[in-house]
């Protein structure tokens, strides 16, 4: 059974044991073994790791993990150093830009959002190397549910990010008299001007983090040279 690490076992760890997920990874092993799947098996999951229950704070929402080479680690949107940053990081960066100001880091390293309580989910957890949504209807979608109702049941208020028609779809496990629940495209070049574009959720979802007395998201991403001098 998989062990995330922090106190997401005890709050998940109930779904490793269903029938659902077991059928899921079965799927997986035999993907694995049979194809290039993204992320690293042991990179699955990692935006849990990084970002314990009880510390999340925004949940921002993708589709399903980048399918090049190098790319996925396991946290929606998120490229390690080194990896070129790829269309849909950059038009979130340049909304962030448009609405708090700053700049366009020179990394899509986003671990600095995660260790401030940003949960990077994925609604689908893994996929086949070039081939979008290869994942989808496989379960992963029921192991998501089940992470987003429980972050739901919480009595902290919260802010969720879904973006993407697929991530909208989590919506309805929201409860938006406690939580604020944003939705828009999906950043993906394709589809950010339909309105991922002038969305404004990093400043909405600051405002409401202030609201509720807590400190809001620093979402500018520091340069990775400006890191290595310091």
């Amino acid at each position: 059974m998989p062990k995330i690490g922090n106190d997401w076992d005890e709050i998940i760890g109930g779904e490793f044991k269903k029938s659902y997920y077991t059928a899921l990874r079965s799927f997986l092993k035999e993907e694995y073994a049979t194809h290039t799947v993204y992320p690293n098996m042991y990179d699955i999951f990692s935006a849990l790791s990084a970002t314990p229950y009880h510390r999340v704070k925004v949940v921002i929402l993708g589709q399903d993990p980048y399918h090049g080479e190098g790319q996925a680690h396991g946290m929606c949107f998120s490229v390690r150093e080194g990896v070129p940053i790829p269309p849909s990081l950059i038009n979130i960066y340049k909304e962030i830009v448009s609405e708090l100001g700053g700049f366009i880091p020179d990394n899509g390293y986003l671990m600095p959002w995660a260790e401030q309580g940003v949960l990077l989910l994925n609604n689908v957890l893994t996929v086949r190397g070039g081939v979008a949504n290869s994942h989808s209807k496989k379960g992963w979608e029921q192991f998501t549910d089940a992470i987003v109702e429980a972050l739901n049941k919480r009595p902290e208020p919260m802010v969720f990010l879904l973006w993407g028609a697929n991530a909208r779809e989590k919506a309805a496990r929201v409860d938006i008299e406690k939580h604020l629940c944003l939705t828009a495209a999906h950043p993906s070049p394709l589809s950010a001007y339909n309105g991922f574009f002038g969305c404004n959720h990093f400043k909405l979802a600051n405002e409401f983090l202030i609201q509720q007395v807590k400190s809001p998201i620093q979402w500018q991403i520091p340069n990775l040279k400006e890191t290595d001098k310091a």
